[in-house]
C-alpha cells in the first residue's frame, strides 16, 4: 500500500513548468530507485540456460525498474504530451525527448529571460496593493528567471520595491534612510518593516471606522427616541445635532433654514437657484477635471521644467515624457514634417510638434542615432523618454546615483551620473560611452571598404585576394548609407505615354547613336525623338563604371556629412578603392594586382621594418 502511493507523480508536466517538474521528477524517481533506468538507457539481456535464483531475481528487478520508470513518466505528463511520447520505447528516450522539447536552447532561454525582466521593470505598486502581495509578484518573476539559469539578486527586488512604493510610504522610506543603510538592507528586513507600517495603518483605519459607526448609531438612536417623545426632547435633540427631517432634502442633521437645497438660495458659481456653491455640479466637474489634469501634468512635468528661455545641449532622462523630444532641427538626420501634433505640458498649455525623425549626434566616440524623436521647437531641453526606451526593448536601471541603460542583449549603452538630482546625458563628454547602435565587425568593414558590395568582399576573403580581412557575417545588416547612396533611377515605362492617332504619326527607329538627320527634320517637317544621352538606359562599359563610382562617392559624402565641394576628392578616393577591390572581369585578382603584376592589396594589415642599430 505504501509502495503504490509512492508511484503517484509529484506534479504534471503541462509544457510550461518543465524546470520545476524536472527537479521534482528526478527526486521522485530516485526515491523509487528507478532513476538508473532513466539515466542509463540499458538493455536487459535474456536469461541464459539454467539461470540461478540470483540471476533470475536481478533480471526481473532490472526489467521491473525500466517499466516503473516508464510508468512514472507516463503518469506525470498531461494527456496532450502523453500522445507524443506513448510510442517511445524506453524511459531514457522519453526523458531526453521531453528535455529537448520543453527545455529549449540558450536562445529561447534568453528571450524568456528578457520578457520576464521587462515584466519586472514594468511592475508598479498601486495604492490598493498590499506589500506582501506586491512582493510576492516580484519574487515570482525573480524565481522564474533563476529557474532559467540566470542570476537575479534580491538587491534588485529591494531597489524595485523602494522605487515603486506609493506616496503614502514616503515617511517610512525616510525613516529607513535615517536609521539604516538602504544599500545593504535585506529583502526580509525591508518587507517586515513595510508590513508593520501597513498593519498599523490598517488598525488605525479600523478604529476610525468603528468610532464613526458608534457615532452613527448614537445619532440614529437619538433620532428614534425623538420620534417617540418629540414634544419633550425636541430641544435636547437639536442641541445634540439631531433635527426633524428637512422638507427640502429629508436629512436630519440640520435645520431647514440651513439646508443647502433651499429653493430661495442662489448659487454663486453657476447663478442658479435651488442649491449653494458647495454642492454645485459645475464645481464638482471642475474639481474632477483639475484632478485629471494634475495627473497628466505630473506625467509630462519634465517638459514644463524646461519650457523656458535657457538652452541645453544635453539629453535629460525623463520617466514622465512619452517620447524623445528636441528643439534642435540641425540634429535630425531624417525628419518627417508630415507628423504634426501637439504635446501637453505641465501648465496645461499645448506646444506644437513640427515633425518626427532620426537624430544624428556627433560626439568624441562617433555618430550616435536616436530614432522616433519629436521635433518640438518650443522646448529648450532635449528629452530621452524612459517609456520609449523600454518600448524599444532597452532596460533602464537607477542605482548608486547612476542611470544605466542597456540594450536587449544586456550590453551597456549609457552610464549616466546623477547631477543635481537629475540624469543629464552630454554626448560630448568622454565619460559617456553612448552606443545606441553598436556596429558589428561586418558593419565596420562595410564602411572600411567604402560600402562596396558585400558579396564581393566575401569573395575577396574566400579567394584570399586581399590580406587582413577578418571573418565576416554572410548577411550584411541594413546599412542606411548604402540605402541612400545606391538608389537607382526607375526604368523606362513599359507603356508609352501617348499613342499615335494617324498613320505614320509615330515611327520607332534604331539608328547608330544620336545622329542628326536634317532631311527628316527640316524637309519633311517631322520630329525626330531620341533617348536622352548619358543616362542608365544608354549605359555602356564606361557609363556603368561611372555609375559605380558615383554610388560610392554619394555613400562617402552622405556618411561623413561632407559638403558638395569635396565631391572631386571623394570621387578620386572612390576610384582608388575600386582599383584594389575585385571586379567581374578579373578572376581572383584586382586591377591593382594585375597592373603591378605582383603586388597584392592589404586591408587592415600594416608591415613595418625595424632596422638594427649599428
Amino acid at each position: 500500500m505504501e509502495e503504490s502511493s509512492l508511484t503517484v507523480a509529484p506534479s504534471i508536466l503541462d509544457g510550461d513548468n518543465y524546470e520545476t517538474w524536472a527537479v521534482r521528477m528526478t527526486v521522485h524517481l530516485q526515491a523509487l530507485d528507478v532513476w538508473e533506468a532513466v539515466e542509463e538507457n540499458y538493455e536487459v539481456p535474456p536469461l541464459g540456460a539454467n539461470p540461478t535464483v540470483t540471476q533470475m531475481k536481478l533480471h526481473k528487478e532490472r526489467r521491473t525498474r525500466k517499466a516503473k520508470a516508464k510508468a512514472c513518466l507516463f503518469a506525470a505528463v498531461s494527456p496532450s504530451i502523453f500522445i507524443k511520447i506513448m510510442k517511445i520505447d524506453s524511459a531514457a528516450e522519453i526523458w531526453e525527448y521531453l528535455k529537448e522539447e520543453y527545455k529549449g536552447d540558450e536562445r529561447i532561454k534568453n528571450m524568456q529571460v528578457m520578457n520576464l525582466i521587462r515584466e519586472f521593470e514594468m511592475k508598479k505598486m498601486r495604492e490598493s496593493d498590499a506589500v506582501k502581495d506586491y512582493a510576492a509578484q516580484l519574487l515570482s518573476i525573480a524565481d522564474k528567471v533563476r529557474l532559467l539559469g540566470k542570476e537575479f539578486s534580491n538587491e534588485k527586488i529591494v531597489q524595485k520595491i523602494l522605487v515603486t512604493l506609493p506616496e503614502k510610504y514616503e515617511a517610512t522610506i525616510s525613516s529607513l534612510e535615517n536609521s539604516k543603510d538602504l544599500s545593504t538592507i535585506s529583502l526580509t528586513e525591508l518587507l517586515h518593516s513595510l508590513e508593520a507600517v501597513e498593519q498599523r495603518r490598517l488598525m488605525r483605519q479600523g478604529d476610525t471606522a468603528e468610532g464613526a459607526f458608534q457615532a452613527r448609531m448614537q445619532k440614529n438612536a437619538g433620532h428614534k427616541n425623538g420620534k417617540v417623545n418629540n414634544n419633550k426632547s425636541c430641544g435636547n435633540n437639536q442641541k445634540n445635532g439631531v433635527f426633524p427631517p428637512c422638507p427640502h432634502c429629508k436629512k436630519t442633521n440640520h435645520s431647514p433654514q440651513k439646508c443647502w437645497w433651499r429653493p430661495d438660495v442662489k448659487c454663486n458659481k453657476c447663478g442658479k437657484q435651488g442649491h449653494v456653491e458647495r454642492i454645485c455640479k459645475n464645481q464638482q466637474q471642475e474639481e474632477t477635471s483639475a484632478a485629471v489634469d494634475y495627473c497628466q501634468e505630473e506625467q509630462l512635468f519634465a517638459a514644463t521644467c524646461f519650457a523656458n528661455k535657457s538652452t541645453s545641449k544635453s539629453w535629460l532622462v525623463d520617466s514622465g515624457c512619452t517620447n524623445h523630444m528636441t528643439n534642435n532641427q540641425d540634429l535630425f538626420r531624417e525628419l518627417d514634417r508630415t507628423t504634426i501634433s501637439k504635446v501637453r505640458i505641465g501648465n496645461g498649455e499645448y506646444i506644437p510638434v513640427k515633425g518626427k525623425g532620426t537624430v544624428a549626434i556627433k560626439s568624441q566616440t562617433g555618430l550616435k542615432l536616436i530614432y522616433d524623436v519629436l521635433f518640438v521647437p518650443d522646448i529648450d531641453q532635449n528629452l530621452l523618454s524612459v517609456g520609449q526606451l523600454v518600448e524599444k526593448e532597452f532596460k533602464v536601471y537607477f542605482e548608486d546615483r547612476n542611470c544605466i541603460i542597456k540594450d536587449a542583449e544586456g550590453k551597456e549603452v549609457f552610464n549616466i551620473k546623477m547631477k543635481g538630482k537629475s540624469f543629464a546625458l552630454n554626448l560630448l563628454e568622454d565619460e559617456h560611452t553612448a552606443i545606441l547602435q553598436q556596429d558589428s565587425t561586418t558593419m565596420f568593414w562595410d564602411r572600411r571598404v567604402k560600402h562596396f558590395h558585400h558579396d564581393d568582399v566575401l569573395y575577396m576573403k574566400k579567394n584570399q585576394i586581399a590580406e587582413g580581412l577578418p571573418d565576416l557575417e554572410k548577411d550584411l545588416p541594413i546599412c542606411a548609407t548604402c540605402q541612400y547612396g545606391k538608389q537607382t533611377k526607375l526604368p523606362f515605362p513599359k507603356k508609352i505615354s501617348w499613342r499615335a492617332t494617324q498613320k505614320l504619326q509615330l515611327v520607332h527607329t534604331d539608328v547608330d547613336g544620336s545622329q542628326k538627320m536634317p532631311s527628316l527634320k527640316w524637309n519633311a517637317n517631322n520630329v525626330h525623338q531620341l533617348t536622352a544621352p548619358y543616362n542608365p538606359q544608354q549605359n555602356g562599359v564606361v557609363e556603368r563604371k561611372n555609375r559605380t563610382i558615383l554610388k560610392m562617392t554619394r555613400c562617402l559624402l552622405h556618411e561623413k556629412y561632407l559638403p558638395k565641394n569635396f565631391w572631386a576628392k571623394t570621387a578620386s578616393r572612390a576610384v582608388y578603392f575600386l582599383n584594389i577591390l575585385p571586379t567581374k572581369v578579373l578572376k581572383k585578382q584586382t586591377p591593382f594586382e594585375v597592373w603591378f603584376e605582383c603586388l597584392r592589396a592589404r586591408l587592415g594589415v600594416c608591415i613595418y621594418e625595424v632596422k638594427e642599430e649599428c
